[in-house]
């Protein structure tokens, strides 16, 4: 029987294109190493050995929802960076049509069309992400925003189709450099996600207890 080295590390996995959904992660569960391969700059290796990575799961390409939540990212991405932190964030759009949505995003952007990663994460739909009632506020000021970016010739529409559904609910990892799972967060609506100061919180938490 053929048995591996516990010494050896495992060589990092592409991205497949299973649909099956795995039990959802806890604290201390084990992230296969991998390469990504962003829709914009270089591929990159997930856990990051350097540094953790927080990993957001989102909707679909042009998602007004996510794009409100990630312009409080953008607007303080250099805080993360100072605290050590690597932002990666994953859509279940295509990357062609993905690409023209992000490319003024200062982090990477990683897209998994066959929901590959979401089923392994354990990321999963639900008609409460938009049912919801805690979620209105924010699909409100989402649309008000968007419409306004329109009007400015700085926004896109997303796609009629979306292949990958319109009721993802959003999840947030904290990945430490040796691959384990620091934090996690299953959204129980649209909107329902860590600020930034969560995070911040989170990873100076791991870091006190590492």
């Amino acid at each position: 029987m053929r048995t591996s080295d516990p010494r050896t590390p495992e060589p990092p996995t592409p991205l497949s294109r299973s649909r099956r959904h795995h039990a959802r992660l806890e604290p201390g569960s084990s992230v296969p190493a991998r390469m990504l391969t962003p829709v914009l700059g270089p591929p990159l290796t997930l856990p990051d050995p350097a540094r953790p990575t927080h990993v957001q799961f989102r909707r679909f390409a042009g998602c007004p929802v996510c794009n409100l939540h990630l312009r409080s990212v953008v607007l303080r991405h250099q805080e993360i960076e100072r605290a050590g932190i690597r932002e990666v964030v994953l859509f279940h759009s295509p990357a062609e049509e993905l690409r023209e949505h992000v490319a003024h995003l200062p982090f990477a952007v990683v897209a998994d069309p066959g929901k590959a990663l979401y089923a392994e994460f354990g990321v999963e739909a639900h008609r409460r992400a938009l049912l919801d009632p805690r979620a209105w506020p924010a699909i409100a000021r989402s649309v008000l925003r968007g419409a306004w970016e329109l009007l400015r010739g700085r926004g896109r529409l997303p796609a009629t189709a979306q292949p990958g559904g319109r009721l993802g609910l959003p999840a947030d990892f904290l990945i430490t450099s040796d691959g384990r799972v620091g934090a996690a967060k299953y959204g129980e609506h649209v909107y329902d996600q860590w600020s930034v100061d969560e995070l911040l919180a989170l990873a100076a938490g791991l870091r006190e207890s590492s």
